[in-house]
């Protein structure tokens, strides 16, 4: 069909909002409310689920963007090594703080004293005192010896434990791949689906990331997910071979003390944002909102400190993949962006995190447009990308007007929708600086971000379509016909 006006708006706001899909959302009618609501991109969590019924939701989120023509952007969430003890004789014992609890590698049903671990790696790892936190961190036991086959330990939280109950490690690195058996299979059925990002879990060291990139060689972007104390000894190399990262909180809220993750969440933020990295917050954002029709207070303001903070994208859970309340989850994401953003204050908080740029023509191009914009009251910026690396510099610096990125690669403007800022139109290529121009300004009037008289940064590289190539800043300004004599399909 063709372009519509509302279809090619840019969003109010320049956080992006990322929405898990599930069986309350995966339809084509609350796929397409979701993102009328405001999602920009979509998330499939491979942790549920048959792959019959991913590859449904994205079929369906495909046929909306054909429909609308409007690059959209899917991620797809690898589950990763999932530790857990084994069954019980009855089903559920009581361990008692003070106790003395076995895990040992025999396979049989365990008791009140003793249960199966079928982890050969974590008995490896362990240490005496490091711990063993169980269902969550409701229960913790503290080692006292480790061999390879036996873990006595003592119980310093007790409580009721049952079958397959869930077991992190949070005190040693577990040596454990990133990637399962599973997670290998549930990758190849993304890449086999052309998703936009791959998001892998129990990421360590960056050995993990490597690993990772290795096996999606180039055909989706790389998202880590920071859920694991050892990643944060290792951040700044993780980050640097990650094309994005997340704030799991989740996770990391149950293997660290619930105090540091709001610091720790703060220093993931800040170090995407310094090494040029897209950065998603997520985890029990709107948890309320799974049964609720509207939030907590305390749960809008989480939302917002995350904005302020100057992440590129919030992320839904449960809220909008199995909640009574998805469009509602998705809205109020929207309601709270578009408040926050335009608070007064928010400029100057954004700009906390200072973002000095890398020796490069590029790096100095970006951050000259982003002064350029605010000395001759710009109206947008216009960048020409083939890899996303130019509008990646860009959207660092956190300009206060629209980031119009044209790309003739759908993969690279697909990916851009967890960039903050950044609005992504897949176009065809320029073969001349006329031509980059004239392309430039007829955008910016179809996208809406200029009007007649408005001046518009472009950034671009000579010669066109060559990767890494930034050497252009120019500025022009609208006259106001630039769409007078423009056909349809010209770009």
């Amino acid at each position: 069909m063709s372009i519509t006006t509302s279809a090619f708006a840019p969003r109010r706001r320049k956080v992006r909002v990322l929405a898990t899909l599930g069986p309350a959302s995966r339809s084509p009618e609350m796929i397409r409310k979701l993102f009328v609501a405001g999602a920009d991109a979509f998330r499939v969590n491979m942790s549920h689920g048959a792959h019959e019924d991913h590859a449904l939701a994205i079929a369906n989120i495909r046929a909306l963007e054909k429909e609308l023509n409007r690059p959209t952007t899917i991620l797809a969430d690898l589950q990763g090594p999932k530790l857990r003890v084994g069954t019980f004789a009855d089903g559920i014992v009581t361990l008692k703080t003070g106790d003395s609890f076995r895990l040992d590698r025999t396979g049989e049903p365990g008791d009140a004293t003793r249960v199966t671990l079928p982890h050969r790696e974590i008995f490896e790892a362990l240490e005496p005192g490091t711990r063993l936190l169980v269902d969550d961190g409701k229960l913790v036991l503290r080692v006292q010896s480790a061999t390879h086959d036996l873990i006595e330990t003592l119980v310093e939280v007790g409580g009721a434990i049952s079958d397959r109950k869930g077991v992190n490690v949070p005190d040693v690195v577990v040596p454990l791949p990133a990637l399962t058996d599973k997670d290998r299979k549930d990758l190849a059925f993304a890449l086999e689906q052309h998703v936009d990002w791959i998001a892998i879990s129990f990421v360590q060291r960056p050995e993990d990331v490597a690993e990772a990139r290795r096996l999606i060689a180039g055909k989706a972007a790389l998202l880590s997910k920071i859920e694991k104390p050892a990643a944060i000894d290792r951040l700044d190399e993780i980050i640097e071979l990650s094309d994005g990262v997340m704030v799991a909180r989740g996770d990391l809220g149950v293997e660290l003390p619930p105090e540091r993750v709001p610091p720790i969440q703060k220093r993931i933020v800040e170090t995407a944002r310094r090494l040029g990295r897209p950065v998603v917050v997520a985890t029990q954002m709107l948890e309320s909102m799974i049964k609720s029709p509207s939030p907590t207070r305390a749960e809008v303001s989480d939302v917002a400190t995350a904005i302020y903070d100057g992440a590129d994208a919030i992320m839904l859970s449960a809220e909008s993949a199995a909640g009574d309340w998805p469009e509602e989850a998705v809205s109020m994401m929207d309601r709270i962006a578009v408040s926050v953003e335009g608070d007064a204050a928010y400029k100057a908080r954004i700009h906390f995190t200072e973002t000095l740029p890398d020796r490069t023509t590029a790096d100095a191009l970006s951050a000259a447009a982003a002064e350029i914009v605010d000395t001759v009251s710009a109206a947008a910026i216009t960048c020409f990308t083939s890899s996303g690396g130019t509008a990646r510099r860009i959207a660092r610096e956190r300009p206060a007007v629209p980031l119009l990125v044209l790309t003739p690669k759908l993969a690279t403007a697909r990916r851009l929708g967890l960039l903050w800022g950044a609005h992504a139109v897949h176009t065809r290529d320029v073969a001349s600086f006329e031509e980059m121009v004239a392309k430039s300004k007829r955008m910016a009037m179809r996208a809406r971000v200029a009007n007649a008289g408005d001046s518009v940064v472009l950034m671009a590289g000579v010669p066109f379509g060559t990767p890494g190539s930034t050497n252009v800043l120019h500025v022009v300004r609208l006259s106001g016909d630039e769409l007078r004599n423009y056909k349809q399909g010209d770009d």
